[in-house]
Protein backbone atom coordinates (compact mmCIF):
# COMPACT_ATOMS: atom_id res chain seq x y z
CA UNK A 1 0.00 0.00 0.00
CA UNK A 2 1.31 3.21 -0.99
CA UNK A 3 2.54 5.98 1.79
CA UNK A 4 1.84 9.04 -0.10
CA UNK A 5 0.24 10.47 -2.67
CA UNK A 6 0.45 13.40 -4.81
CA UNK A 7 -2.05 16.12 -5.62
CA UNK A 8 -2.74 15.13 -9.03
CA UNK A 9 -3.49 11.63 -7.71
CA UNK A 10 -5.83 12.81 -4.81
CA UNK A 11 -7.86 15.31 -7.62
CA UNK A 12 -8.13 12.01 -9.78
CA UNK A 13 -9.67 10.08 -6.47
CA UNK A 14 -11.56 12.64 -5.55
CA UNK A 15 -13.25 13.21 -9.17
CA UNK A 16 -13.19 9.32 -9.41
CA UNK A 17 -15.43 9.07 -6.46
CA UNK A 18 -18.38 11.60 -7.25
CA UNK A 19 -20.92 9.65 -7.66
CA UNK A 20 -20.14 6.81 -4.97
CA UNK A 21 -19.58 9.06 -2.04
CA UNK A 22 -18.95 5.68 0.05
CA UNK A 23 -15.52 5.35 -2.02
CA UNK A 24 -14.46 8.87 -1.31
CA UNK A 25 -11.27 9.02 1.09
CA UNK A 26 -11.85 10.66 4.03
CA UNK A 27 -9.81 13.92 4.32
CA UNK A 28 -8.13 14.74 7.33
CA UNK A 29 -6.33 18.42 7.69
CA UNK A 30 -3.26 18.37 10.77
CA UNK A 31 -2.14 21.96 9.79
CA UNK A 32 0.74 21.87 13.04
CA UNK A 33 4.09 23.72 13.83
CA UNK A 34 6.64 23.00 16.60
CA UNK A 35 6.08 26.02 18.84
CA UNK A 36 4.01 27.78 16.56
CA UNK A 37 -0.11 28.36 17.08
CA UNK A 38 -2.56 25.90 16.62
CA UNK A 39 -3.85 24.87 13.17
CA UNK A 40 -7.18 26.06 13.53
CA UNK A 41 -7.48 29.55 12.56
CA UNK A 42 -5.56 28.23 8.90
CA UNK A 43 -8.23 25.60 8.33
CA UNK A 44 -10.72 27.74 8.95
CA UNK A 45 -9.44 30.65 6.77
CA UNK A 46 -9.35 27.71 3.52
CA UNK A 47 -9.05 23.86 3.20
CA UNK A 48 -9.76 20.75 1.00
CA UNK A 49 -13.80 20.31 1.06
CA UNK A 50 -14.61 17.66 2.92
CA UNK A 51 -11.57 17.44 5.07
CA UNK A 52 -12.14 17.63 8.95
CA UNK A 53 -9.30 19.63 11.63
CA UNK A 54 -7.53 17.26 13.61
CA UNK A 55 -5.88 18.75 16.27
CA UNK A 56 -2.17 17.61 16.89
CA UNK A 57 -1.42 18.34 20.53
CA UNK A 58 -5.01 17.08 22.04
CA UNK A 59 -5.79 14.29 19.11
CA UNK A 60 -2.67 12.75 18.16
CA UNK A 61 -1.14 13.02 21.40
CA UNK A 62 -1.24 12.92 24.98
CA UNK A 63 -0.64 15.06 28.24
CA UNK A 64 2.87 15.98 27.80
CA UNK A 65 5.14 14.57 31.01
CA UNK A 66 7.85 11.69 31.78
CA UNK A 67 6.72 10.41 28.66
CA UNK A 68 7.79 12.78 26.23
CA UNK A 69 6.06 15.96 25.09
CA UNK A 70 4.42 14.35 22.87
CA UNK A 71 3.51 10.47 24.07
CA UNK A 72 0.94 8.35 22.15
CA UNK A 73 -2.52 9.30 22.83
CA UNK A 74 -4.77 7.44 24.80
CA UNK A 75 -6.43 5.06 21.98
CA UNK A 76 -9.67 5.34 22.99
CA UNK A 77 -9.49 9.09 22.49
CA UNK A 78 -7.59 8.81 19.42
CA UNK A 79 -10.13 6.11 18.30
CA UNK A 80 -13.34 8.24 18.98
CA UNK A 81 -11.68 11.53 17.41
CA UNK A 82 -11.61 9.60 14.41
CA UNK A 83 -14.92 7.86 14.52
CA UNK A 84 -16.34 11.87 14.78
CA UNK A 85 -13.95 12.68 11.58
CA UNK A 86 -15.65 10.20 10.18
CA UNK A 87 -12.85 7.56 9.57
CA UNK A 88 -13.87 3.87 8.58
CA UNK A 89 -12.12 1.01 8.25
CA UNK A 90 -13.31 0.17 4.73
CA UNK A 91 -12.25 3.69 3.61
CA UNK A 92 -8.71 5.22 2.49
CA UNK A 93 -7.71 7.72 4.55
CA UNK A 94 -5.41 10.85 3.15
CA UNK A 95 -4.10 13.74 5.57
CA UNK A 96 -2.12 16.77 4.74
CA UNK A 97 -1.00 19.39 6.56
CA UNK A 98 0.51 22.83 5.60
CA UNK A 99 3.84 21.20 3.48
CA UNK A 100 6.08 20.40 6.43
CA UNK A 101 5.10 16.94 6.86
CA UNK A 102 5.50 16.38 10.32
CA UNK A 103 1.97 16.75 11.63
CA UNK A 104 0.56 15.30 8.54
CA UNK A 105 3.29 11.83 9.04
CA UNK A 106 2.24 11.68 12.81
CA UNK A 107 -1.23 11.06 12.00
CA UNK A 108 -0.53 8.81 9.48
CA UNK A 109 1.63 6.69 11.45
CA UNK A 110 -0.98 6.61 14.07
CA UNK A 111 -3.53 5.27 12.35
CA UNK A 112 -1.51 2.99 10.64
CA UNK A 113 -0.45 1.67 14.02
CA UNK A 114 -3.69 1.18 15.34
CA UNK A 115 -4.45 -0.57 12.39
CA UNK A 116 -6.09 1.42 9.62
CA UNK A 117 -4.91 -0.65 6.86
CA UNK A 118 -5.08 2.50 3.70
CA UNK A 119 -3.57 5.66 4.93
CA UNK A 120 -1.73 7.96 2.58
CA UNK A 121 -0.19 11.49 2.95
CA UNK A 122 -0.50 14.63 0.77
CA UNK A 123 2.98 14.94 -0.65
CA UNK A 124 3.91 18.44 -0.47
CA UNK A 125 0.68 19.51 1.90
CA UNK A 126 -1.76 22.29 0.99
CA UNK A 127 1.01 23.77 -0.53
CA UNK A 128 1.29 21.22 -3.32
CA UNK A 129 -2.49 21.08 -3.37
CA UNK A 130 -4.03 22.37 -7.20
CA UNK A 131 -7.54 22.31 -6.60
CA UNK A 132 -9.88 24.83 -4.82
CA UNK A 133 -10.31 25.63 -1.21
CA UNK A 134 -13.31 26.08 1.28
CA UNK A 135 -14.34 27.39 4.31
CA UNK A 136 -16.91 25.38 4.71
CA UNK A 137 -16.67 22.60 7.88
CA UNK A 138 -18.44 19.35 6.92
CA UNK A 139 -20.26 17.45 9.54
CA UNK A 140 -19.58 13.64 8.42
CA UNK A 141 -21.01 10.70 9.32
CA UNK A 142 -19.72 8.90 12.12
CA UNK A 143 -17.00 6.25 11.17
CA UNK A 144 -16.85 2.92 12.61
CA UNK A 145 -12.63 2.75 13.27
CA UNK A 146 -11.96 1.56 16.47
CA UNK A 147 -7.88 1.07 17.18
CA UNK A 148 -6.24 -2.14 17.27
CA UNK A 149 -2.94 -0.74 18.34
CA UNK A 150 0.26 -2.99 17.22
CA UNK A 151 0.23 -2.65 13.73
CA UNK A 152 3.55 -0.53 13.47
CA UNK A 153 6.50 -1.52 15.44
CA UNK A 154 6.79 1.11 18.28
CA UNK A 155 10.04 1.39 20.96
CA UNK A 156 10.20 2.30 24.33
CA UNK A 157 13.32 3.68 26.09
CA UNK A 158 15.27 0.40 26.56
CA UNK A 159 14.46 -0.79 22.86
CA UNK A 160 16.10 2.24 21.79
CA UNK A 161 19.02 1.96 23.29
CA UNK A 162 19.47 -1.49 22.07
CA UNK A 163 19.25 -0.91 18.62
CA UNK A 164 21.21 2.16 18.84
CA UNK A 165 24.29 -0.66 20.21
CA UNK A 166 22.80 -3.40 17.52
CA UNK A 167 20.75 -1.86 14.64
CA UNK A 168 20.79 1.19 13.43
CA UNK A 169 18.73 3.88 15.48
CA UNK A 170 18.11 7.33 13.20
CA UNK A 171 18.51 10.92 14.75
CA UNK A 172 15.75 12.88 12.71
CA UNK A 173 16.71 16.06 14.49
CA UNK A 174 18.49 18.71 13.51
CA UNK A 175 22.39 17.85 13.29
CA UNK A 176 23.32 20.62 16.20
CA UNK A 177 20.84 19.46 18.07
CA UNK A 178 22.25 15.76 17.99
CA UNK A 179 25.66 17.23 18.23
CA UNK A 180 24.52 18.98 21.49
CA UNK A 181 25.35 22.61 20.41
CA UNK A 182 22.20 23.58 21.22
CA UNK A 183 19.27 22.61 22.47
CA UNK A 184 16.13 24.98 22.59
CA UNK A 185 13.25 22.71 23.38
CA UNK A 186 14.56 19.96 26.15
CA UNK A 187 16.40 20.08 28.84
CA UNK A 188 19.67 18.39 28.08
CA UNK A 189 21.13 18.56 25.04
CA UNK A 190 23.00 15.51 22.80
CA UNK A 191 21.84 12.23 21.34
CA UNK A 192 21.03 8.81 22.16
CA UNK A 193 24.62 6.91 22.45
CA UNK A 194 25.13 5.00 19.47
CA UNK A 195 22.44 6.84 17.39
CA UNK A 196 23.49 7.85 13.25
CA UNK A 197 22.25 11.79 12.63
CA UNK A 198 19.89 11.65 10.08
CA UNK A 199 18.05 15.22 9.78
CA UNK A 200 14.23 14.71 8.68
CA UNK A 201 15.38 17.63 6.16
CA UNK A 202 17.37 15.45 4.26
CA UNK A 203 14.18 13.42 3.13
CA UNK A 204 12.46 16.18 1.14
CA UNK A 205 13.09 18.35 -1.82
CA UNK A 206 13.03 22.09 -2.00
CA UNK A 207 9.21 22.48 -2.91
CA UNK A 208 8.94 19.96 0.79
CA UNK A 209 8.10 16.88 -1.74
CA UNK A 210 9.48 13.62 -0.75
CA UNK A 211 12.82 13.10 -3.02
CA UNK A 212 12.53 10.15 -4.78
CA UNK A 213 11.97 6.58 -3.29
CA UNK A 214 14.98 5.19 -4.91
CA UNK A 215 17.34 8.65 -3.73
CA UNK A 216 15.74 8.10 -0.47
CA UNK A 217 16.77 4.38 -0.33
CA UNK A 218 20.54 5.25 -1.59
CA UNK A 219 20.42 8.05 1.76
CA UNK A 220 19.27 5.55 4.26
CA UNK A 221 21.45 3.10 3.14
CA UNK A 222 24.32 5.15 3.28
CA UNK A 223 23.32 5.61 6.84
CA UNK A 224 23.66 1.86 7.46
CA UNK A 225 19.85 0.22 6.40
CA UNK A 226 20.95 -2.90 4.76
CA UNK A 227 19.69 -6.22 4.48
CA UNK A 228 18.42 -7.23 7.51
CA UNK A 229 19.24 -4.49 10.07
CA UNK A 230 16.43 -3.62 12.10
CA UNK A 231 16.07 0.20 11.72
CA UNK A 232 14.13 2.90 14.37
CA UNK A 233 14.02 6.38 14.24
CA UNK A 234 13.52 9.08 17.33
CA UNK A 235 13.41 12.77 16.73
CA UNK A 236 12.96 15.66 19.84
CA UNK A 237 9.32 14.48 20.58
CA UNK A 238 7.98 11.46 18.50
CA UNK A 239 6.55 14.31 15.28
CA UNK A 240 9.30 14.33 13.07
CA UNK A 241 10.75 10.89 13.82
CA UNK A 242 7.12 9.98 12.13
CA UNK A 243 7.79 11.80 8.90
CA UNK A 244 11.44 9.79 8.87
CA UNK A 245 9.44 6.56 9.24
CA UNK A 246 6.97 7.61 6.29
CA UNK A 247 10.61 8.52 4.04
CA UNK A 248 11.72 5.00 5.16
CA UNK A 249 8.36 3.51 3.97
CA UNK A 250 8.50 5.19 0.95
CA UNK A 251 11.86 3.54 0.09
CA UNK A 252 10.78 0.22 0.88
CA UNK A 253 12.55 0.12 4.30
CA UNK A 254 10.33 -0.80 7.36
CA UNK A 255 11.29 1.01 10.82
CA UNK A 256 9.93 1.24 14.12
CA UNK A 257 9.24 4.71 15.75
CA UNK A 258 10.66 5.77 19.44
CA UNK A 259 7.34 8.02 20.10
CA UNK A 260 8.67 9.11 23.72
CA UNK A 261 12.02 10.15 21.33
CA UNK A 262 14.24 12.66 23.21
CA UNK A 263 12.46 14.23 25.55
CA UNK A 264 11.47 11.02 27.42
CA UNK A 265 15.39 10.20 26.91
CA UNK A 266 16.79 12.96 28.62
CA UNK A 267 13.87 13.57 31.27
CA UNK A 268 15.84 10.25 33.27
CA UNK A 269 18.91 11.48 34.04
CA UNK A 270 20.40 7.86 35.05
CA UNK A 271 20.18 7.33 30.81
CA UNK A 272 23.44 8.25 29.34
CA UNK A 273 24.01 11.02 26.82
CA UNK A 274 26.39 11.93 23.97
CA UNK A 275 27.45 14.66 22.36
CA UNK A 276 29.67 15.39 19.48
CA UNK A 277 29.22 14.13 15.70
CA UNK A 278 28.98 10.54 15.13
CA UNK A 279 32.42 8.39 14.75
CA UNK A 280 34.15 7.90 11.79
Amino acid sequence: MAAIISASELLSDLAASGEAPERRPVLLDVRWQLGGPPGGPEYAAGHLRGAVYIDLETVLAGPPGPGGRHPLPDPEVFGAAMRRAGVRHDRPVVVYDGGQGWGAARAWWLLRWAGHRDVRVLDGGLAAWTGGLTTEVPEPAPGDFRPAPGAMPLLGAEDAAKLARGGLLLDARAAERYRGEVEPIDPVGGHIPGAVSAPTTGNTGPDGRFRPAAELARRFAELGAGPGTAVGVYCGSGVSAAHQVLALAVAGIDAALYAGSWSEWCADPARPVATGPQPG
